[in-house]
């Protein structure tokens, strides 16, 4: 039986964390299938955010690290939190990323969330994901064939009801560890997995709600943004 062909996965977020807590099983299941997965963070420029501030450079090449250990590449745009919006050029700057990845699966923020950089890279994201050849001017440039919507915890997203379940009870660990170890570095303590942080622990309790929602241990839920017909039997 021929092997299923290799995909590209593009997801979208506002913070250097929002992919790693919205979806880090999702992501590692998908690398681990050899598929190429890709995270663009949209901030790029820490320098106004105080726990960061003076460290940006050294926060993306950990989170760089950190993706790449599970074989994930991550890139960054240069934009300041609070300093970005649905304009031409900010929709321009992620089309350009998605005409370079040429994604087969995309990934957004949801839209209605409590924090502004969130609902500003989601309207970006969908934009640049749908439209990116009519926002570059080429209509060569290849858009996601499906898009699906993720949740950034009950902190921050409002009024989210997923209709896509994934079972990631065997990426669990990774994933956990992936957030964990993110946290403990931009907090500056050593990684303890027995001492979660509080980004760490809600995590734990999201995945665990998903599980019980669809019959597994851990589960991320995604939301697809254009309806698909799928095959019952």
């Amino acid at each position: 039986m021929a092997a299923p062909a290799r995909q590209t996965l593009l997801a979208i977020g506002a913070h250097y964390d929002d992919c790693v807590f919205g979806l880090p099983g999702i992501l590692i299941q998908a690398a681990h299938q050899n598929h190429r997965v890709v995270i663009l963070s949209l901030i790029g420029d820490y320098d106004n955010w105080p726990p960061a501030k003076g460290r940006g450079a050294e926060l993306k090449e950990t989170c760089a690290a950190l993706a790449h250990a599970h074989g994930i590449e991550t890139r960054f745009l240069g934009l300041a939190s609070g300093r970005f919006q649905l304009n031409d050029a900010h929709v321009r700057a992620v089309a350009e990323v998605v005409a370079d990845v040429k994604p087969d699966v995309g990934f957004m923020l949801w839209p209605n969330d409590r924090h502004p950089d969130h609902e500003a890279a989601a309207a970006i994201s969908k934009a640049a994901l749908r439209l990116a050849p009519r926002v570059l001017d080429d209509a060569s440039v290849k858009t996601p064939s499906r898009v699906y919507l993720y949740d950034n915890g009950p902190g921050h997203t409002i009024g989210f009801e997923p209709d896509t379940y994934v079972d990631i009870s065997d990426q669990w660990p990774f994933a956990i560890e992936w957030l964990g170890q993110l946290m403990a570095y931009v907090r500056k303590t050593p990684y303890d997995e027995n001492a979660l942080d509080a980004a760490v622990t809600a995590k734990a309790t999201l995945a665990r709600y998903r599980g019980a929602a669809c019959g597994a241990r851990y589960a991320e839920a995604v939301r697809a943004l254009t309806p698909r017909p799928t095959k019952i039997v």
